[in-house]
């Protein structure tokens, strides 16, 4: 059985692969090779690389592992046409996001850019604005592995979250749950909206006009889900028109954030370019949750850990 990588792991991290599975035969590669792949029949990979076309060449492949949570840029068509399993590593970016997320709320609300500009021009001066996060509430639209984890930390500071998501099911480290239906609502009683969403049809452009005109003027939104959840009109709008206080913005429509959009020039915007779930653990990780699925799948196993419905996007 061939299990082909169209990425290298570290040497410390491929080793233990090639001990604790030496009936198979490995391959690691820089990229993805369509003469690799038609002798595959397990493929590790990001996702981004595969198209419809290498599909067709993977006469052999059963089960394709993402080592990423977002599946929108493979071709889901081919996939479920030929049956092939696809599982991912959901919930493996939930430390790093959460952190992330964190601190930047801590940033903006101990006015920590404020210093670093004045810094910059040497100048002493106490007129911060500082708030304290304690006595907040977040509003967390998709509490799942990620939005739950960055509950669990505002609870911690003494924050209120309320977890909105399709149904308004229960989860975890949520003080009280909403569904969408329910979220124009909820809206003006949030001092945080944070947003987790995957891509979905049911996302796209979730959020309106409407929606940041019920936020307080003083809300910090942050989307780190991605960036279809809103039109970036609507959002340069609703910040331009100070309808927020500040937005905090890991995911955009359209990436890499083009050169000239205005969001690079507010001053109460950050642009943090699609890194917040980056870690120097990130493969370790991935591999974590491979290497328990592969061992269930040479035992004739299927229910792997996250095994993905590529019909729901998710």
């Amino acid at each position: 059985m061939r299990v082909y990588f169209t990425f290298e792991p570290r040497p410390d991290l491929r080793e233990p692969l090639l001990t604790d599975f030496p009936q198979l035969d490995f391959v690691f590669d820089s990229g993805l090779s369509n003469e690799e792949l038609q002798q595959a029949d397990i493929l590790v990979t990001y996702g981004e690389d595969l198209t419809e076309e290498n599909i067709q060449y993977a006469t052999k492949l059963k089960w394709i592992f993402v080592a990423s949570a977002g599946i929108e840029k493979m071709p889901a068509r081919a996939i479920m046409e030929r049956g092939i399993l696809v599982s991912n590593v959901r919930g493996i970016h939930k430390t790093p996001m959460a952190e992330s997320m964190l601190a930047h709320i801590l940033a903006i609300k101990r006015a920590l850019p404020w210093m670093y500009e004045q810094q910059k021009k040497s100048e002493w001066s106490k007129k911060a604005k500082q708030t304290e996060l304690r006595g907040s509430t977040a509003l967390i639209l998709g509490p799942g592995a990620i939005g739950s984890e960055v509950g669990r930390l505002l609870q911690a500071f003494g924050v209120t979250t309320i977890g909105c998501n399709r149904s308004g099911k229960e989860a975890a480290y949520m003080d009280s749950m909403i569904s969408f239906a329910q979220l124009k609502e909820a809206l003006p009683n949030a001092d945080i909206v944070i947003s987790v969403l995957p891509k979905t049809p049911e996302t796209t452009h979730l959020l309106k006009e409407e929606h940041f005109v019920a936020m307080k003027s003083s809300a910090i939104f942050m989307n780190f889900g991605r960036g279809n959840l809103v039109d970036e009109k609507v959002l340069i709008q609703a910040i331009a028109t100070e309808q927020i206080g500040y937005a905090v913005l890991d995911v955009f429509e359209v990436e890499p954030l083009s050169s000239d959009s205005p969001l690079w020039s507010f001053s109460n915007v950050i642009v943090s370019p699609h890194i917040s779930s980056h870690s120097s653990r990130y493969v370790e990780r991935s591999l974590e949750i491979f290497k328990p699925s592969l061992t269930k799948w040479l035992k004739g196993d299927t229910d792997l850990e996250n095994v993905m419905d590529l019909s729901r996007g998710y």
